[in-house]
């Protein structure tokens, strides 16, 4: 006897078999799943729920608030419970403005961070495109600075500079051609609330669009970090409506009055950074600067750096300029060089033709710390002061 089928032995037994139709969901339906899975989404990237503050990525708050919704809706909670497999919806809701029971599909999609669209109610308000969810991805993947103790005094002397003066915050505008390009290590921004510090510019590769990018290492002043891309740093500048742009230390004139023999009427202060790949020198990246003093232009002074012993045979960046005036350029780079002996780095290479040169003008000691010294030469103070390498800081000499 031939082997029955499923659906031949059902009829034997007398029992009719029915297809199953899988239930169809409303275009208001879907939007409010689709919202659910992105705060899924963020559970899951994230090891927390999303948490409401000013402080907090955009996107976060938007899903913070969307699930709030959710919770308190029995149509939502009824139509996502079976996908609620980390328990989202049990927790309690934060605090929020209260929706009326009484509004349209609309208003209701709305206040959950959905809009319908006239010519296409499937479409959805922040249902965003790969590219720009890998930049919100990359924005919101935040982790702990664990050297964040490092960096603090940075974010302190900015606050400083600000505060009386010596530096200033710049409004991004798209249209005034701002580049991923322009965006270099040692640079300050506002971005998001926060006070975002660029550590390191990592080596640049080519983009899936063929465009030059480069991963770099930027600090955060509550105490964060992230692995950003230029361009999603870029990007994010750009949307977000507040970002500014720290500018460097602006100090007057250093001394003014009649000019001797041997004064020169103008001149720079410069402060300098390796992009040396060599472990050593990029190890200690934010703190090695070469400080020199020159009459001449700066970009020209270091155009052919990687060829010269004296700037380690790497590129180098200009991170920070004082102008002088009337002042003697030796004595004033004298008298730098001597204040930061105890921090002078101690490294022998070997030049282009294989002889050994010990550059004598870089330094470790960190930027702010070199402004303050500026500040301490133009009022006239710098003699009461040392530098004490182990507290990294300026303290009081004991003449003083």
């Amino acid at each position: 006897m031939a082997e029955l089928s499923d659906l031949e032995l059902l009829d034997a037994l007398g029992v009719e078999a029915k297809e199953e139709k899988k239930k169809k969901r409303t275009p208001k339906e879907e939007r409010i799943i689709a919202g659910f899975e992105e705060i899924q989404k963020f559970v899951d990237d994230n090891g927390r729920l999303p948490a409401h503050g000013e402080g907090n990525d955009i996107f976060e708050r938007l899903y913070a608030t969307r699930l709030d919704q959710i919770r308190k809706q029995a149509e939502c909670r009824d139509l996502v419970t079976e996908l609620d497999h980390q328990g989202l919806l049990d927790g309690a809701s934060e605090p929020v403005e209260e929706i009326p029971t009484d509004i349209d599909d609309d208003a209701l999609l709305a206040e959950l961070g959905v809009e319908a669209k006239t010519d296409d109610v499937t479409v959805l308000k922040h249902v965003k495109t790969r590219a720009e969810k890998r930049m919100v991805e990359e924005m919101a993947n935040r982790t702990k600075c664990e050297d964040f103790d490092k960096f603090k005094p940075l974010f302190e002397a900015i606050q400083n500079d600000l505060d009386n003066g010596n530096r200033e915050t710049k409004k991004f505008r798209k249209d005034a051609g701002f580049s991923k390009t322009d965006i270099k290590a040692g640079q300050f921004f506002i971005l998001g609330g926060q006070t975002a510090y660029i550590a390191k510019v990592g080596e640049e590769f080519t983009a899936p669009n063929g465009q030059p990018d480069a991963r770099m290492r930027v600090i955060y002043s509550n105490g964060t970090e992230s692995d950003l891309l230029l361009r999603s740093m870029q990007r994010a500048l750009y949307k977000d409506e507040t970002s500014r742009i720290v500018s460097d230390p602006v100090a007057g004139p250093l001394f003014s009055g009649e000019a001797e023999a041997d004064d020169l009427p103008s001149g720079t202060i410069y402060v300098l950074r390796s992009k040396s790949e060599d472990p050593y020198v990029s190890e200690r990246h934010e703190v090695l600067h070469k400080i020199g003093v020159t009459g001449g232009d700066v970009n020209k002074r270091i155009a052919n750096a990687k060829h010269d012993a004296t700037y380690l045979l790497a590129d180098v960046e200009i991170v920070a300029t004082y102008k002088l005036a009337n002042i003697n350029r030796k004595k004033m780079e004298k008298l730098l060089h001597k204040f930061f002996d105890a921090a002078r780095l101690n490294i022998e290479i070997k030049d282009r033709f294989g002889n050994p040169v010990s550059p004598r003008e870089w330094f470790l000691v960190p930027l702010f710390i070199i402004d303050e010294v500026v500040d301490k030469i133009k009022d006239g103070t710098i003699s009461d002061y040392t530098y004490d390498l182990e507290q990294v800081k300026l303290v009081k000499s004991k003449k003083a």
